[in-house]
């Protein structure tokens, strides 16, 4: 009999990426695989894409701020968990693998009720509120930093895995990263991820030093959908993309520096390619301060150079440029001993303990 796993995880594309890794290892040891979503999450988009099954159920937001909407989600939520726990009844899994997002909460208890063993993953050094919530119901807990061990109380259930990540990320090839940007071996390359959350504030402190930046960098710059300059199209030195998806591993190849916002997921890949790096964390305001925390704590560990969102502009950029390009041969050797790599092959074998299918089934 084939065996099976559905994945869960959305809301932002941090919360379905690592996934990706994971479905291309179940995919090729012939396992059937489906995902259970949100209708209108980025996550159904990301996953039909590929072609895999997708079911989508009810989700109400989990909210840690006051919202009338607070008023209708546990409704929005009850139904989700019903409609998870029928649709979980007839796929009968053999594990169920969620990666957060207040989409998963629905899903983990469905599959509880099916007596489905479940297997979550963790990003962030503190843990989102659907995780905190699926704890009781999850088999184990992978969390990608040890400094999240704290914010649970079962150790038992936890295991320190480090991130799934896109095995294509580390095959990057710099002579096509530049051709794809018309680029050329004179200049180092600054590569610029802005996020599709909250990059306009990244987006306009790049453009307005990027005078001073081309004169020592040429700039790939990767803005966000819809958020082309066009008065800067073909400007020497000057890259920009709305998005990079097969090209990533490539522009990762051709750059030296990279300028992100402090997402775990994407700070996990820059730390695993072995990258200096400048973070840029969102703020409280719009967020639920994990991208603060995560920066801050690489910030301790002399590895990362942050500017706070409040604090960018093209002064504060170019300054902390200077300061990591000052640092760079130590924050090189600090990244490379973190031994930082996917987690991806160990997190599967955490996954196939929970179930009753361990051996590999290669096509």
């Amino acid at each position: 009999m084939t065996p099976s796993i559905v994945f869960t995880g959305g809301g932002t594309a941090g919360h379905v990426t690592p996934n990706l890794a994971l479905i291309l290892l179940f995919q090729n040891e012939a396992w059937d695989v489906a995902y259970v979503g949100s209708e209108d999450g980025i996550e159904n988009e990301m996953i039909s894409a590929l072609g895999i099954p997708f079911h989508a159920v009810s989700s109400g937001k989990l909210r840690r701020y006051f919202s009338f909407k607070n008023l209708l989600d546990p409704f929005k939520i009850l139904w989700g968990i019903l409609q998870s726990t029928l649709l979980l009844h007839r796929l009968k899994p053999d594990v169920v693998f969620s990666k957060g997002g207040f989409v998963a909460f629905p899903v983990v208890v469905g599959a509880w009720l099916n007596r489905i063993p479940v297997v979550a993953h963790e990003s962030d050094i503190s843990p989102g509120l659907a995780n905190r919530l699926s704890f009781p119901f999850v088999n184990k807990i992978c969390l990608t930093f040890t400094a999240a061990k704290k914010h649970f109380k079962n150790q038992n259930k936890i295991e320190v895995t480090g991130t799934p990540i896109r095995q294509q990320l580390f095959h990057g090839n710099v002579l096509k990263g530049l051709n794809y940007c018309s680029f050329d071996t004179q200049k180092p390359c600054l590569l610029v991820i802005g996020g599709s959350l909250g990059a306009n504030s990244i987006n306009r402190s790049v453009r307005a030093a990027l005078d001073q930046l081309t004169l020592n960098y040429q700039v790939i710059h990767l803005c966000g959908k819809g958020k082309i300059d066009p008065s800067l199209v073909g400007k020497k030195g000057y890259c920009q993309l709305e998005y990079a998806n097969d090209e990533l591993a490539d522009l990762f190849a051709a750059s030296s520096v990279v300028i992100s916002r402090a997402g775990a997921n994407s700070l996990y890949e820059i730390l695993a390619l072995g990258k200096p790096h400048i973070l840029i964390p969102l703020s409280a305001q719009v967020s639920r301060g994990d991208q603060i925390q995560n920066a801050r704590y690489f910030q301790k560990e002399g590895i990362s150079i942050v500017v706070q969102d409040q604090d960018l502009n093209a002064e504060s950029l170019t300054a902390a440029l200077q300061q990591l390009q000052a640092n760079k041969d130590s924050i090189e050797k600090k990244i490379k001993d973190l031994h930082i790599e996917s987690a991806a092959e160990k997190i599967v074998a955490i996954i196939k303990e929970q179930t009753d299918v361990q051996s590999p089934r290669t096509v």
